[in-house]
């Protein structure tokens, strides 16, 4: 019983530990005169993955790779269908030329990568399908290329591209508080869901895949979830879908890939479908913004993704 106390804990301690770490690493990187898009771009935008990558750090290390592989693809399948889903509702998602013609595309790259690099078996007749090491580094060889794209951004959009984002200044004790406490949060709380998750699969007699795919994902999405839908209901459309289309080549490029060199990640045959639904849900964002009013995302495109997210859910428990 207290697993799976601890493994709804961990998720609240997951979380708090993401968001002190991002606030006490901010805070002294603009003690130190760094630019507000350059702290956007990596401290922050590394933040928003935190947690995902935690949880993969202690499910590769305990070999639970399951866990690992469904944690990525589920968040990314719930970052477009249900939190660009729910924002979209909540008010029409406007998107800018960049990330209609570059970043979406980027991340529809980053899914049909993964697919690629995943299919082992079908491609070379291998005995073994999944995401080896050498993929790993294959993986984080493009998030470097990302970093340098956004970089390029930086340098031509300046400090107004983190405009309607505030990055307090605190002393550096308490940054340093911050950032000590938020780590052991982050620790803490990965490995009770790890855990806790291994437990409930065990209860239920389903995959640690299942439960990778839904309860760790929508989990580890929730931060993403409260910044797009509160960037939505500000109607700083770019915050949140940007927030989302980085977050999902993140988990793609830099967590996959670091979580393979861990560890090499096996895919199996029931992995075909999710790795084919992350690739669709790139796929179906990108198409949606030529359909009706052009670039942006309506209220009624939002309830279908959502009920596209709804409907994928129910597959995964009728046939986890």
């Amino acid at each position: 019983m207290l697993t799976y106390v601890l493994f709804i804990i961990g998720f609240f301690i997951l979380i708090k530990g993401a968001g002190l770490l991002v606030d006490g690493s901010s805070s002294i990187a603009k003690r130190l005169k760094i630019s507000n898009i350059v702290i956007g771009l990596t401290i922050v935008a590394f933040g928003t993955s935190t947690p995902e990558f935690i949880i993969n750090i202690f499910a590769s290390a305990n070999g639970n790779t399951e866990i690992a592989i469904g944690n990525i693809l589920g968040s990314n399948i719930a970052n477009i269908l249900l939190i660009l889903g729910v924002s979209a509702i909540i008010y029409p998602l406007a998107t800018k030329n960049n990330t209609v013609w570059k970043e979406i595309p980027f991340m529809l790259l980053a899914s049909v990568m993964l697919g690629i690099l995943v299919n082992d078996m079908r491609i070379d007749n291998n005995i073994f399908s999944g995401l080896t090491r050498i993929d790993g580094l294959v993986l984080l060889a493009f998030f470097i290329v990302f970093l340098y794209y956004t970089f390029g951004i930086s340098k031509a959009t300046g400090d107004q591209a983190t405009e309607g984002e505030e990055i307090k200044e605190l002393s550096y004790l308490k940054s340093s508080i911050f950032i000590i406490g938020g780590l052991l949060g982050l620790m803490i709380g990965g490995k009770w869901i790890v855990d806790g998750a291994v437990k409930i699969a065990e209860l239920f007699h389903v995959s640690q895949s299942l439960i990778g795919l839904t309860v760790v994902a929508i989990g580890t999405s929730l931060p993403e979830l409260a910044t797009s839908a509160m960037a939505a209901y500000k109607k700083q459309t770019d915050i949140a879908i940007g927030n989302v289309v980085g977050s999902n080549i993140f988990n793609i490029f830099w967590v996959l890939g670091f979580s393979a060199l861990i560890r090499p990640l096996p895919f199996s045959a029931k992995n075909d479908i999710d790795v084919a639904m992350t690739i669709f849900s790139s796929a179906l964002l990108f198409l949606i913004l030529f359909i009706g009013k052009k670039h942006i995302i309506e209220k009624w495109q939002g309830i279908v993704l959502v009920l596209v997210y709804v409907a994928y859910l129910m597959y995964l428990i009728t046939n986890g």
